[in-house]
């Protein structure tokens, strides 16, 4: 009789740990939409929680937020009881798992330590060299920020339109079968998503393909190897594996009662080669009990031993020269990414709008960390991943998109939510005295000017009191000849902050005829036109 593949107790403990803290992750990031005027601080708990972020943080601008602090529990946890993070905690290892749950029944080999293995490690030396150069990308590979701007730029978006489009085509096509109507299914399925998990309009995000793409990549090479990014390239796996080097909790391989059959082995997801009593590597190991469960001899268990005792295992692969190499790689992105004019702040790109309380470009890029946060809690989904608007540097940095989205006059949660300050909490006043870019008119499309037409959309929806947008009288001449006088709109530029609510409001559709640029941005005083700009505030 073939005995069950899961039979441990602690690998159940393992997979429900693992599940709860996976759905605890995506409740926050559904929650966080739902967000007004105070959001909670444990939207932010996971990255509070990561010592990777924390590192490079402090690296990068030689301060810490006090939250951040947090992150010594796990540091803690992994110096006792290994990468227990990895295995037991992390979602995106949970997520990696479901994954490798889909390529069970393939016929696993034995494997040893990879000299590939090494690639995660090398990857976390350049980018701490990178941060330590103030070039903060540590959040294009950290998995809190890969799994929280995943789901948020494509994954619930991509879930709430298949859902809402399928229910959509099934009530306007109203099949049947028999007498039986397919809509009193599929209507009360709809409606409770609607009601309880969605609860506001599908955000839509600029960029969303390449990061879809990027994420399925990362999901399919389980399919390769289990667990391919935890052991091959997550920088914070590195991280961990070099602080669990002589962990608390060790693998015990009985050699009397080992018959080498290879079973433990084959069904560890990180090639911790826990068939050879020796060379166990706690580095690599995501204490994840399969190879204990599995091991028909009952020669493997883990046990706590004393820290004075040298543990029975290999060294880290991590010669000294793959370190020089991982440390001239950080360097040379470094140089790399800090060539460009934009970089050097030898100009400014006109689409690049910070969200209110960014802090000057440079120490912004030295603090962000791409993680998605304060595009999720964005109300009129107004901000969006960069593409390569503020260089190589500023990729999936968030940028205002005035056209798809404004910033809320009364709105400041993309500061109050922000985990590493990147964004600055402001008060409501201050953050309404802050101006982020300013509205430049296109007269040749724009309706009072070139055709004619009444149009008086953008006053309207401008809500700075007084108002940034103004009008003076003009007279047009009408295609039969007739001259008229109408109202033709102009900013003062010294009121207007910004916020994007009269290009949202405009009533092109393709491209505005009032657009936000960044010139007279707050932050930037290099970039400030007007001298008589008194919003200008030195931050």
């Amino acid at each position: 009789m073939k005995r069950p593949q899961f039979r441990s107790p602690m690998q159940w403990a393992r997979r429900i740990s693992q599940a709860l803290f996976l759905a605890a992750f995506v409740y926050l990031v559904l929650v966080a939409r739902h967000e007004e005027e105070e959001p909670s601080r444990l939207l932010r708990v996971f990255f509070d929680f990561d010592p990777l972020v924390a590192l490079a943080t402090w690296m990068s601008t030689h301060t810490l937020a006090a939250t951040s602090l947090l992150s010594l529990v796990t540091v803690v946890l992994t110096l006792t009881l290994g990468r227990i993070f990895c295995g037991w905690i992390c979602p995106l290892g949970a997520v990696h798992n479901i994954m490798t749950w889909f390529n069970r029944k393939q016929h696993r080999k034995r494997e040893s330590r990879s000299s590939w293995q090494r690639m995660k490690y090398a990857l976390l030396l350049s980018l701490l060299v990178m941060a330590l150069s103030g070039v903060h990308w540590i959040g294009i590979f950290d998995p809190m920020s890969l799994l929280y701007r995943s789901l948020t730029i494509f994954g619930e978006p991509a879930v709430q339109y298949s859902i809402e489009d399928s229910a959509t085509s099934v009530y306007r096509s109203d099949p049947h079968i028999g007498s039986f109507q397919i809509t009193r299914v599929t209507e009360p399925v709809y409606v409770f998503f609607r009601d309880n998990i969605f609860q506001a309009p599908r955000p839509v995000f600029e960029g969303s393909a390449l990061i879809a793409a990027l994420f399925i990549l990362i999901l399919a090479l389980n399919l390769i190897r289990p667990r391919f990014w935890c052991r091959y390239i997550c920088p914070l796996g590195g991280m961990l594996g070099f602080l669990a080097m002589k962990p608390l909790l060790r693998l015990n391989n009985d050699t009397d009662a080992c018959n080498n059959c290879g079973k433990c082995a084959r069904t560890c997801p990180a090639a911790a080669q826990p068939d050879q009593p020796d060379n166990w590597l706690p580095t690599e190991c995501f204490t994840c009990w399969n190879c204990v469960a599995v091991c028909d001899q009952n020669a493997l268990s883990f046990v706590l031993a004393s820290p004075r005792k040298e543990p029975k295992s290999a060294a880290v692969d991590f010669s000294r020269r793959t370190a020089i190499g991982a440390v001239a790689g950080g360097m040379a992105a470094m140089l790399g990414f800090r060539q460009s004019p934009l970089a050097q702040g030898v100009r400014f790109e006109a689409a690049l709008i910070r969200p209110p309380g960014a802090l000057s470009e440079r120490a912004f890029l030295q603090r962000c960390i791409q993680c998605g946060l304060c595009m999720r809690v964005c109300p009129t989904n107004a901000l969006h991943p960069c593409g390569l608007e503020a260089g190589v540097e500023g990729l999936w940095t968030p940028k205002l998109v005035p056209k798809v989205g404004y910033c809320s006059h009364s709105c400041t949660l993309c500061g109050q939510v922000c985990p590493t300050g990147a964004i600055r909490s402001l008060p409501i006043e201050k953050k309404q005295e802050i101006k982020i870019g300013m509205a430049v008119f296109d007269k040749n499309r724009c309706l009072p000017y070139s055709y004619g037409r009444e149009c008086i959309i953008c006053e309207e929806h401008c809500p700075v009191s007084p108002k940034a947008i103004t009008f003076t009288l003009g007279e047009a001449t009408t295609s039969d000849g007739e001259i008229i006088t109408l109202k033709q709109p102009q900013v003062d530029a010294v009121r207007c902050t910004g916020c994007g609510i009269c290009e949202w409001s405009c009533v092109y559709k393709d491209q505005a005829a009032i657009r936000i640029v960044s010139a007279n941005e707050s932050r930037n005083p290099d970039n400030v036109v007007l001298l008589e700009n008194s919003g200008y505030d030195t931050y």
